[in-house]
């Protein structure tokens, strides 16, 4: 077949990489070009055989997975990446996505689930399992969850919302207008916020003040 998808191994175990070859030469569309053992030769194999996909487990030695997948982008190895593993922490798998994989999957998912997935991110696409995509999208919730803010910035907020200035929150709370500035300004840093209209804004919307 002309079409082939020609596919990486990589994992540090040799009867998982001996089984997965096994399995993914069941499929007429599949042909396993090269097994990794670890992150080095990750990297080696990668750039030099050029698969059209990476199969690719996270716990390696020397290098793990994902900086393997750093180091290639770096060398401007483009490659479509499935992670493979075991592994399913919330960090782990935003760092493997931030890092450019396209796939993860966890070990024991069926294998028409497995070749599904080469062949959705080999086509361009993404394939993320239900659990995994659940784990990711708590993650960057809690990522983008604004730095707490103090009990003084939360007064100092409020009164913002009220359209009070710096001259006049110094007044209303007894301290420096000088103070009620630098208080003014970690609330628009802590909230992303460019301006004092964005940041009672973001605030209504988060629930930080009262409306």
């Amino acid at each position: 077949m002309n079409n082939l998808i020609r596919i990486l191994i990589a994992d540090d175990h040799p009867v998982v990489r001996d089984g997965l070859s096994a399995i993914l030469s069941t499929q007429p569309d599949f042909n396993v070009v090269g097994m990794a053992a670890d992150g080095l030769d990750v990297v080696q194999q990668t750039a030099e055989l050029r698969p059209d996909v990476l199969l690719l487990d996270l716990e390696m030695p020397h290098v793990d997975g994902v900086e393997a997948l750093k180091r290639l982008r770096e060398m401007g190895v483009e490659v479509r990446t499935i992670i493979f593993t075991a592994f399913d922490t919330d960090e782990r798998i935003l760092n493997a996505v931030r890092a450019g994989a396209q796939g993860y999957l966890l070990k024991g998912a069926p294998r028409e689930e497995l070749f599904n997935a080469i062949r959705v991110v080999q086509g361009g696409g993404s394939l993320l399992q239900p659990i995994v995509t659940n784990k990711l999208l708590r993650q960057i919730s809690q990522d983008n969850q604004p730095d707490a803010l103090s009990p003084r910035e939360r007064e100092v907020l409020q009164l913002m919302a009220r359209g009070l200035q710096n001259k006049e929150i110094a007044a209303e709370l007894f301290i420096s207008e000088r103070t009620a500035k630098f208080h003014v300004s970690a609330i628009l840093s802590k909230l992303g916020a460019g301006n004092r209209t964005e940041a009672v804004t973001i605030a209504l919307q988060q629930r930080l003040v009262e409306g």
